[in-house]
């Protein structure tokens, strides 16, 4: 045990030193404050849906909602083979307003990494049909502050950025599986604003993003990671960056957060988080993989440490300790970025929920690596 201890120990000693950049770097990170003049850049927001009909509604009145000038902005929502009324009400959307165009993936000739990066290929094909300069992708689930694309937008002028990461939170009733996705997505998103202030790594959410239609093109979109079923966003956020590595930003801003749902069941939620692991072994920037593998080792000593009890129970006295130390080093950072998104009401239950998240980071990523998940009714397997 001794041996064990002092690896652990040093492995601790590291997530303190990397959880500590991320505190840092969250808090130097300047938050933009739009200006009231109106921006001058076309903007097209591409959001593929699949099964969405009951996001529709909400989602359609939010995007009608924005405060952006009359013809400099469209919006194309994708239905990917939707088998509810998805498309049925985004045609009827369609005819009532404008700026909206609607893209069945259905109708278009199938593609021979269909089959598996599906929104991969519903992007593309919003992409292919857009007319504005910067390319904004969101979520059907998503809700926007009325100067969203103002906002996204006069940053984009302010910085001459080729790719912006910008907030997500996750709001929902205060029930246990709610407030445990909210504190994970809370801690993610201040690492997400961290590591990109600082160019450490390449991190980003797919229900918030923004980038030139032109440094799509000119990375060639998707190509050479069309056939991973995930990754539309850090994948293509990492080959911009190598071609425009001073020129990827990440907008910290109140009105361009992008308020999401979180999912109605722990199997969802493990599935969703079991699909965003998957990418870990296939990231280009090698640097998020060994951020990640110093998470996975740190909270997977504490599971080896609480089993050791069981034959030696001093290992439990040293189990405990830690996880105190652990909780420390993090909830000061964590705390910071929930003011931020005005979620520090549930940092409350932030130190009574360590070990089941220890738990669940130890699973999804070893299924993210192993398994397989399902997601919008499709098993995809890693094997």
């Amino acid at each position: 045990m001794p041996f064990f201890l002092l690896i652990f120990f040093l492995l601790l000693i590291g997530y303190a030193v990397l959880i500590g950049y991320y505190h840092n770097a969250w808090n130097k990170l300047p938050v933009y404050t739009p200006p009231e003049d109106a921006p001058t850049a076309s903007v097209t927001v591409i959001i593929p849906a699949r099964n969405e009909e009951t996001n529709l509604p909400v989602l359609i009145d939010s995007l009608r909602q924005q405060e952006y000038p009359t013809g400099l902005f469209e919006v194309i929502i994708i239905d990917d083979h939707s088998t509810d009324d998805t498309f049925r009400l985004l045609d009827e959307a369609s005819k009532s307003w404008s700026s909206l165009k609607v893209i069945r993936m259905a109708d278009l000739p199938a593609d021979e990494n269909a089959s598996t990066a599906f929104k991969k290929k519903a992007i593309q094909a919003g992409i292919s049909q857009a007319s504005g300069q910067l390319i904004v992708t969101s979520d059907a689930d998503c809700v926007f502050d009325k100067k969203w694309l103002h906002t996204i937008a006069s940053y984009y002028q302010h910085t001459d950025a080729k790719f912006i990461a910008a907030p997500v939170v996750i709001e929902g009733k205060d029930n246990l599986l709610n407030i445990f996705q909210s504190l994970d997505f809370l801690t993610l998103q201040g690492i997400t604003g961290a590591s990109v202030f600082k160019r450490a790594h390449s991190m980003c959410n797919g229900a918030n993003l923004a980038y030139e239609k032109s440094a799509f093109e000119e990375v060639n979109g998707f190509e050479k990671i069309d056939h991973l079923p995930s990754g539309d966003d850090m994948f293509l956020m990492h080959k911009i960056f190598t071609r425009y590595p001073e020129k990827v930003f990440y907008c910290k801003s109140k009105t361009a957060i992008v308020r999401t749902a979180p999912v109605d069941s722990w199997k969802a939620f493990f599935q969703q988080r079991i699909r965003w692991a998957s990418k870990a072994d296939s990231y280009d920037d090698k640097r998020i993989f060994w951020a990640l593998l110093l998470v996975y080792l740190a909270n997977l000593g504490f599971l080896i440490l609480f089993i050791m009890g069981f034959w030696k129970p001093l290992a439990f006295f040293f189990c405990i300790i830690l996880l105190l130390a652990k909780m420390l080093i993090e909830f000061p950072f964590v705390n910071s970025v929930a003011i931020f998104f005005g979620q520090q009401r549930r940092m409350k239950y932030f130190l009574v929920l360590q070990p089941l998240h220890i738990l669940y980071t130890i699973i999804a990523g070893w299924l993210g690596k192993f398994g397989h998940y399902e997601w919008k009714g499709r098993k995809v397997s890693k094997r």
